[in-house]
């Protein structure tokens, strides 16, 4: 089960390759996966139905006691049949639906399958945390699938709309399994079911996993999203809101009802709601003309009774109710996979187009009704045998005196009459022959007959399970076995019921008929309704989206209180926030001294005034360039710091960083007013200095104090030898940096990305990536051929007499004036060194002085180079890779490197430690950690670049484009 669930996860990484190989064929290909899964389900019946349940574990994180853990028991057993079976059909449905097309398909295929192995895992896994991992794991999944045709708004809402209601679902439902976890000691679902806990702490973990269940099972008052995921493809309707995700909540709710039921919120919650639900969604279904958002409604109503059967919580209603959810999963995938057939072969749903289709679709038309049959609970069906079973349960439950019982009962027989009436619509509004609508026979193309395969085949078990339901109550009955016979207090029933095509003329045979034969009248009642006639004042889908507006509105407030658009304002109040807090805490917490050198070094008696004097200089400066040039002395002062304190690779980082900030900040300087305060002058200068000097002192008492308040041994003394038994290094600072705190550098990382993501967004206009590597293709690559020069007319052979020989492929595109040819020389000659430098500071940083960071920003300083003398051409040249793309990779391998280990049982970042002597070479070593430095080395060069392309390119384009419209560059059009 396990090899299965890793195989469910790499397979579709395939998928969008083979679809640009065969097409739409891939899909079968995809489909040989879940048929894999679903023999393999098969094959362990014997086991399952013999009380061997098949357990297979892996401790994943062992600190948390999470495990990996696959058990199939009979509900896992069903359920896992379901999800493989019917997603191997839908699977090979989906050949035919997206025959011919190709723009999307390669994603959606993969997609499908990833969710089909998320559905598997969920259903068997036997962790609780892991089971709320696959749960919000189906919510992303089933996004991606609803927003399939991501250029309709329509569907983008509703993507959007189901990801919202089903992903809070979800982290309340998390917080119901905290709850849970904590009161049992254990996160095993298995062994929390066998020692059956309660309390006050229960009830609310009871709770918050019920709300998680209802919002993905789409139950009253989640229902709303349900029906506009029908803007999704008919294969997702069919599988995932038909016989997969909205499964998800029912199984659940059908995993805790034989142990918990009977806990006080349990009944009130599950039979209400799940009554309210089946009503509402039945009337809704009367008013559709649209045949994909009858069903729609129609399994919203449906949804609720499986909820108020399975969820009852005894015997004979478990059994009912899992024989009720596999005819569920037959009729319904297989009537939402008939109006795929009609949508694709006549472009519509609507029942006002449809106009005697039965006679010229026979056989769809048979096993539709065969479906509706069985939906409606008519022999010889599955949905029969289910309903019937239902039925009698609860007139057991309610002859006994339970108030919950007569509450379900009467749920169940109206929500029966509505799904006969709204099936009988379906059919009608789908086949039927309207004689005096006033529509035209509809013509009807033919459709290849794998196109009718799956839903031919669904629709037919439901009969075959109708017949062999003594087997199937066999297969069920070890799961209804798990329940209490009866509610306390109710007689318990003379013997237990068993599943049968016939049980006689009794009670519940009666009302079954019953509900069919009122359901008809209903629906000949109902047929004129139309859209506009509603059930309640307002709709669900109303009260979401003014609850969107209303947190719209309500941002909008909260930033206009407290965003007003200055940059002094909103520094101010960090800075006195912090005096504040800061200083009461100093102040409150008392006791402490101040233990003061007053040098360590000599040079600090050189560096530290410097560095002040240039501070104070920096405050008075009019200029910004003077400004930032004396703000880099400051920095440039704690190089020498570090470098005669012992620490060079800080004084080496330190440098790097000074000097990219400064070729940042000269780029910026480009397009504002040179002198400090010409357009806006700076007010209120004695409260600046006042709050500048408060911070000032705040932290240096924070330095004075925490520094003098030690009094154990600190960790860092030990980082040496820790840095060589752990990480296998001489270089604390790298070591220490992509080992012992990795957790520290990843942060690090994800801000330098956000940071370069937050640069770029504010420069480009459209969208992140540029094309300057485009320009360089028409360029000379060698010096035989005739220099460039860019002209009005375009880019042409210089005709001047100047006949400059080419360093640089992007030099030829910088105007005369503007070139060096000493510099261009230099940096031809020292760019390649340079790079060759930076990755020897990469690989040599775990032993020597450098590493990831260090080498990452002296490849920038190379691009930098490059940029400055030879312009934005000679960058695109220089770097023709996407920044995002590096910034991407180096991320995914820091990720990497945290997740890995935990595949191994090990903790996250967890690095290994390999040696070898190579012929010739020599010895070598190999630290796993150096692929974290890689991916350091990575980010850095990609926030360099982005910097470069948004600040320095980008910049320098605009500019040319607002000196060619005749504005001045730096003042807005």
């Amino acid at each position: 089960m396990l090899a299965l669930l890793g195989a469910f996860a790499v397979i579709p990484i395939l998928l969008p390759w083979l679809v640009s190989r065969i097409g739409a064929r891939a899909f079968y290909v995809a489909a040989a996966l879940p048929v894999i899964a679903f023999a393999h389900t098969v094959w362990l019946a014997p086991l399952v139905q013999s009380g061997d349940v098949p357990f297979e574990a892996y401790d994943w994180i062992p600190a948390l006691g999470i495990q990996l853990s696959m058990r199939m028991d009979t509900l896992a057993w069903v359920m896992a049949l379901v999800v493989t079976g019917v997603g191997a059909l839908v699977m090979i449905y989906c050949r035919w639906y997206f025959r011919g097309k190709s723009d999307g398909v390669g994603q959606f295929s993969a997609v499908l399958l990833a969710f089909a192995g998320a559905m598997y895992g969920l259903v068997l896994t036997d962790d609780l945390v892991v089971l709320v991992m696959f749960w919000e794991i189906t919510s992303i999944l089933s996004y991606l699938l609803i927003g399939f045709y991501n250029r309709r708004a329509a569907s983008r809402r509703a993507a959007l709309q189901a990801l919202l209601v089903t992903t809070l679902g979800g982290l309340v439902m998390l917080i119901g399994v905290v709850l849970l976890v904590v009161d049992a000691g254990t996160s095993s679902l298995s062994t929390i079911l066998a020692e059956a806990p309660t309390g006050p702490m229960v009830d609310a973990a009871l709770i918050l996993l019920l709300v998680g269940a209802l919002s993905k099972s789409a139950i009253f008052p989640f229902h709303f999203w349900l029906p506009g995921a029908m803007a999704a493809p008919t294969p997702v309707s069919a599988y995932l809101h038909a016989a997969a995700m909205v499964k998800a909540g029912i199984y659940l709710i059908a995993r805790l009802a034989p142990v918990f039921a009977l806990a006080a919120p349990w009944r009130p919650i599950v039979i209400s709601l799940g009554v309210f639900t089946m009503i509402l969604g039945g009337l809704q279904a009367l008013r559709e003309a649209d045949l994909k958002r009858i069903l729609a409604f129609g399994t919203v109503s449906q949804l609720g009774m499986l909820t108020v059967v399975l969820g009852y919580g005894t015997r004979d209603a478990a059994l009912a109710g899992l024989a009720l959810l596999v005819g569920h999963a037959l009729f319904k995938s297989a009537l939402f996979l008939v109006v795929g057939v009609i949508d694709r072969q006549l472009s519509t749903r609507d029942i006002n187009e449809l106009n005697g289709l039965g006679r010229q679709a026979p056989v769809m038309a048979v096993f539709s009704f065969i479906a509706v049959a069985s939906m409606a609970g008519i022999i010889p069906t599955i949905g029969f045998v289910a309903k019937e079973g239902a039925l009698t349960a609860l007139l057991e439950e309610t002859a006994g005196g339970s108030a919950w019982g007569l509450v379900a009962l009467l749920g169940i027989v109206l929500g029966s009459v509505l799904t006969m009436a709204y099936g009988a619509r379906f059919l009608w509004g789908a086949f039927w022959t309207k004689k005096d609508s006033g529509i035209d026979r509809t013509e009807w193309p033919d459709p290849p007959i794998g196109f009718l395969a799956a839903p031919v085949l669904l629709s037919g078990l439901s009969i075959v399970a109708g017949v062999a339901a003594p087997a199937i109550d066999g297969a069920l009955t070890p799961y209804a076995d798990t329940a209490p016979v009866a509610t306390p207090g109710v007689p318990a029933p003379d013997h237990p019921y068993h599943l049968a095509l016939w049980h006689g003329l009794e009670p519940a045979l009666f009302i079954s008929l019953g509900t069919v034969g009122v359901g008809l009248v209903v629906f000949l009642l109902t047929r004129g309704w139309t859209a506009r006639a509603r059930v309640l004042p307002f709709t669900a889908n109303e009260v979401y989206n003014a609850a969107l507006r209303g947190i719209a509105r309500l941002s909008v407030l909260t930033t206009s209180l407290t965003q007003r658009g200055s940059l002094a304002v909103y520094v101010g109040t960090i800075f006195v926030v912090f005096v504040a807090a800061e200083a009461t805490a100093l102040i409150a917490g008392g006791g402490w001294e101040a233990r003061l050198t007053l040098f360590q070094t000599p040079m600090q008696l050189v560096a530290a005034p410097l560095m002040i004097i240039a501070g104070v200089i920096a405050v008075r400066a009019r200029k910004r360039y003077t400004g930032v040039v004396l703000v880099s002395v400051t920095g440039l002062g704690m190089v020498i710091l570090f470098a005669t304190s012992g620490a060079p690779d800080l004084a080496v980082t330190q440098v790097l960083v000074e000097t990219v900030t400064l070729v940042a900040f000269a780029l910026v300087l480009r397009r504002i007013p040179a002198r400090l305060g010409e357009h806006n002058a700076s007010v209120l200068p004695v409260l600046r200095a006042v709050v500048a000097a408060a911070v000032g002192l705040t932290m240096a008492a924070i330095a004075i104090i925490a520094t003098s308040s030690r009094v154990a041994t600190p960790i860092s003394e030990r980082f040496p030898e820790l840095a060589y038994e752990l990480g296998h290094g001489r270089n604390v600072v790298n070591v220490a940096l992509v080992d012992l705190r990795g957790w520290d550098t990843m942060g690090e990382l994800s801000v330098l990305i956000l940071a370069a993501t937050g640069v770029a967004s504010l420069v480009f206009v459209t969208h992140r990536a540029d094309t300057l590597s485009d320009f360089t293709a028409p360029l000379p690559r060698t010096r035989t051929r005739r220099p460039l020069v860019e002209t009005a007319e375009g880019v042409k052979p210089r005709t001047d007499g100047r006949q400059r020989q080419a360093w640089l492929v992007g030099g030829q595109r910088v105007k005369p004036e503007n070139r060096s040819i000493l510099l261009e020389v230099i940096v031809r000659v020292l760019f390649h060194s340079i790079i060759v430098v930076s990755l020897y500071l990469l690989f040599a940083g775990h032993n020597l002085p450098g590493g990831g960071f260090a080498g990452g920003l002296v490849a920038g300083m190379a691009l930098v180079m490059r940029y400055v003398a030879g312009g934005r051409y000679e960058l695109g040249a220089a770097a023709p890779a996407d920044a995002g793309r590096l910034l991407g990779i180096g991320m995914s391998l820091a990720v990497a490197c945290a997740v890995v280990p935990l595949l191994f049982g090990a903790a996250p970042l967890t690095s290994t430690f390999f040696e070898a002597d190579l012929p010739v070479i020599g010895h070598i070593e190999f630290v796993t950690s150096t692929i974290f430095d890689v991916g350091v080395y990575l980010v850095v060069i990609g926030l360099v670049l982005d910097v470069l392309r948004s600040l320095g390119a980008e910049v320098d384009r605009q500019a040319q484009a607002q000196t060619a419209a005749g504005v001045r560059p730096g003042v807005s059009a």
